[in-house]
């Protein structure tokens, strides 16, 4: 089966062969490719980033067997026992970096995945990639008792300093030889009595994270240097048992969603729902990272905003539904983090919820003078009966769309 970007599809749980394959060549940046294994969203040692230099996971859940060259195609072969997968790993994660270039010059990205029969149980081929240097290609998951693969295709711009950043590993650079060194000319000696200090050393600071609250509910990216790039929007939360949501607290599936308006006119939804997931960039820039997250999950729901288009976006109003799992978010303790590629992030969180409530409006960018401002808007809506989520958030702000039942 070839899947499209952000789909799944459940795998057996038992031994699987994971090939990882692309093309090389002149002019193509070396590739490396490693499967990370997650604990609440991150690894929890070096021993969970597998790569052909750490072939073997502890456990003996993972392994890299090999890196295959036939002529300018090269894969990478990785099995997976997912049944001796510790209980606390979450996902298995297939990650990718390339060095000297980007992924949009690497060609034939394809993640193939074979049960012991050698059927093939999953393929994906990405190709959108474009100025990303890491790349996430998909991952196996845990749900509801079972094993699902997912083809994710999104990366980052700076490396595997992207992937440190996002799932805790410690950066393996391949070992250069120094750089010749070059004698420096003679100067002259100082005058007896005078010295010359040197400057100090400064570190460059990272940018400070604007956490956005009723007082102060609004920030301009472009003043926070969040004017390029991408912009990672994730939702994270937790669940306590109340009266709505008792014995179901562990199986709650919320969807990210995104209202879109661009500087044409034109609108629409990015959300699982009937595969809407949009594109990065080709209108209306924005995607879905996939589905199927749970509270048990700290990685959440999370979905990309390109700013290097801000200029068509008239507003995006990002928002969240129950699909199953819970009538009413009473209970959730959620934060919400926009993440520039570029710039300082911006959080918030969300009011506890008093109402019977199954979509809440999370947060609205809207273009003002070609600046997308970020407001906090954490409003809990409540469907009339027989009204859908996203009818009713579609009617609190006045998007004027036509919806119709759609299915995951």
């Amino acid at each position: 089966m070839t899947m499209s970007k952000g789909s799944n599809t459940p795998v057996p749980t038992t031994v699987l062969r994971v090939e990882t394959s692309r093309h090389a060549g002149p002019g193509t940046p070396a590739t490396d490719i490693a499967a990370l294994l997650l604990t609440s969203g991150r690894t929890r040692s070096d021993a969970d980033h597998i790569t052909g230099d750490h072939p073997a996971h502890p456990s003996g859940a993972v392994r890299h067997e090999t890196a295959r060259h036939d002529g300018d195609h090269v894969t990478d072969v990785f099995t997976v026992d997912l049944a001796r997968v510790e209980d606390a790993v979450e996902r298995i994660v297939l990650a990718a970096t390339a060095d000297g270039g980007t992924f949009g010059q690497v060609p034939g990205l394809a993640v193939r995945i074979t049960d012991p029969d050698g059927e093939a149980v999953a393929h994906y081929d990405d190709t959108g990639a474009s100025v990303e240097t890491a790349l996430v290609l998909g991952e196996l998951y845990r749900r509801q008792g079972g094993w699902k693969f997912r083809a994710v295709g999104q990366g980052y711009g700076d490396g595997l300093d992207g992937l440190a950043r996002e799932y805790g590993i410690s950066p393996r650079r391949p070992a250069r030889r120094p750089d010749p060194v070059t004698p420096e000319p003679e100067r002259p000696a100082p005058e007896l009595g005078r010295t010359t200090p040197e400057p100090p050393a400064t570190a460059p600071e990272s940018p400070a994270r604007v956490t956005l609250t009723k007082a102060a509910p609004a920030v301009s990216l472009a003043k926070q240097g969040a004017t390029s790039g991408a912009l990672r929007v994730n939702l994270n939360w937790r669940m306590r048992e109340t009266r709505w949501t008792k014995g179901a607290a562990r199986d709650l599936d919320l969807d990210l969603c995104a209202l879109y308006e661009l500087a044409d006119g034109r609108k629409g939804v990015v959300q699982a729902l009937g595969n809407a997931f949009g594109t990065l960039h080709r209108p209306p820039y924005i995607h879905l990272d996939g589905d199927d997250r749970t509270g048990a999950s700290a990685d959440g729901e999370n979905l990309t905003v390109n700013l290097d288009h801000a200029p068509d976006f008239r507003r995006i109003l990002v928002f969240v539904t129950i699909y199953e799992g819970a009538t009413s978010f009473a209970g959730l303790h959620a934060t919400v983090t926009l993440r520039p590629q570029h710039g300082a992030p911006v959080d918030f969180s969300l009011d506890e919820c008093t109402v019977p409530s199954t979509v809440c409006a999370l947060a609205l960018l809207t273009n003002q003078g070609g600046d997308l401002v970020v407001r906090r808007e954490a409003r809990y809506l409540v469907p009339e009966r027989g009204t859908s989520p996203q009818r009713t958030v579609d009617r609190a702000y006045g998007w004027g769309m036509n919806w119709t039942p759609g299915r995951k």
